[in-house]
């Protein structure tokens, strides 16, 4: 038996049944890019994977830790979600209206509020709580116009130690006077964040014109004067959601050829770049997101709950002008903070394409896919030794119509595991969550 690593106290290890992504399923053969280890060990030291494999194999060098063990469970990697507004949580499933009308409504009206600090700091806690509980790890967030709203969430992400990407909405027009920002103030405030949370920990900035309709040429520019000064920032906003908003661009930008031109004409479309949904693109779109390294938030429960349109995933990752792509909840527009319900509208929006998405190609949207969209897969998406050790203990019996769907639970194959991953990702939820570690620790949940 090898001698035991010298490992300080913080160490820990976790034993159970593990599955995450070492490829891509979308281009490569599922035996290639799963890894299934139905005994297995997570060695966590000083919040990143210290070793991992099976059980035998790994923990006779570590025999001297205290083992966390989940029996009748699968750890995944944390959940990453690409695309949703904390300022949206209070208002999710506000009824009966398409995108424009519905922002009108119900969305600006709940943003205002996000003046006052101890709202802000109220519903950031819930949210990010909210975001633990359904075994999200790392987000990509929307916040509002109001500096203050942008400096809380950091706040209380840092408290969590979560890896949170995030930054102050810009907008200068078409929006309510009270959610109007001056675009030169704006772009200061979001200087003196990026300089103040970018790489703070485990935070990370986001430059976020709220999507063409409600900037001004002025204030896209000075987005892309910042992107340009910060370089390995994000740019993360909205791109052809509904037929409405891509028609009314094309009368604010008629210099534009398409609504992605109106961001790469000022220098925002980059493999930084995140863009949500992407309904309504047409193929030169997709191929020019694909030659940038951009990235596309899929948003299945938003874009059914609003009547977006169906999201041609099959496009994104075709093999000729592949795109980045992963998933995203969109709360409030989204109907859920769970990811697994995510996947669950995702098949559907697939079937109705006459398509079909399986539970790998899925979860790995959810993980690997995401973090490779987020140019994190260096830190986040699987269990490779010295990445961060973000993961997420699911319950596959976790109801009772769970537990019948899944009564035996032993997989001893890919097709056995894939059939229980399905049947959770259709009829799981927030309930399916037993815990969520956030770099080692456990944030939610019990061991």
């Amino acid at each position: 038996m090898p001698d035991s690593p010298s490992l300080p106290s913080s160490a820990k290890a976790i034993r159970g049944a593990f599955l995450d992504f070492v490829g891509d399923p979308f281009y490569m053969a599922e035996p290639d890019c799963i890894r299934y280890i139905p005994d297995g060990l997570l060695v966590v030291e000083n919040g990143k994977v210290q070793a991992f494999g099976a059980y035998e194999a790994v923990q006779q060098a570590y025999t001297h830790l205290e083992t966390t063990t989940y029996t009748n469970n699968l750890i995944l990697p944390g959940f990453i979600d690409l695309h949703v507004h904390y300022s949206q949580t209070e208002m999710i499933a506000a009824y009966g209206a398409q995108l424009l009308e519905w922002l009108n409504t119900y969305v600006f009206p709940t943003e205002a509020k996000f003046k006052d600090a101890e709202h802000a700091r109220n519903i950031a806690s819930f949210f990010l709580d909210e975001l633990l509980r359904n075994g999200t790890t790392t987000a990509l967030v929307l916040t509002t116009i109001f500096p203050t709203s942008v400096d809380i969430l950091f706040e209380e992400a840092q408290r969590r130690n979560m890896r949170l990407i995030a930054g102050q909405v810009l907008m200068s027009r078409n929006a309510p006077e009270y959610l109007l920002n001056d675009a030169k103030t704006a772009y200061q405030q979001t200087r003196e964040q990026i300089q103040r949370w970018h790489g703070k920990e485990r935070l990370l900035y986001a430059i976020t014109p709220r999507f063409a309709i409600t900037s001004t040429d002025e204030e896209l520019h000075l987005a892309g004067e910042l992107k340009a000064e910060f370089p390995d920032v994000y740019v993360h906003t909205h791109l052809s959601e509904n037929r409405q908003e891509v028609e009314y661009t094309a009368e604010l930008f008629p210099n534009s050829k398409d609504y992605l031109n109106v961001y790469e004409q000022f220098g925002l479309v980059g493999d930084r770049s995140v863009f949500a949904h992407c309904v309504q693109l047409d193929d030169s779109a997709f191929q020019r997101l694909s030659e940038a390294g951009a990235a596309i938030a899929f948003c299945p429960t938003s874009n059914l709950f609003l009547g977006s349109g169906l999201f041609r995933l099959s496009q994104a990752k075709s093999e000729d002008y592949p795109v980045k792509v992963g998933l995203a909840t969109d709360v409030g527009a989204g109907t859920s903070l769970s990811l697994l319900k995510t996947m669950s509208d995702a098949y559907k929006i697939m079937q109705l394409q006459g398509e079909s998405l399986g539970a790998f190609k899925a979860s790995y949207l959810a993980t690997l896919g995401a973090a490779k969209a987020l140019s994190l897969d260096d830190k986040l998406g699987n269990f490779e030794v010295g990445k961060e050790a973000d993961f997420v203990v699911l319950d596959l019996q976790a109801t009772p119509l769970m537990a019948l769907r899944n009564s035996a639970l032993e997989a001893d194959s890919l097709n056995d595991i894939a059939e229980k991953i399905f049947g959770m990702m259709i009829l799981g939820d927030d309930r399916a969550v037993r815990a969520t570690y956030v770099a080692g620790a456990l944030a939610f949940g019990e061991k």
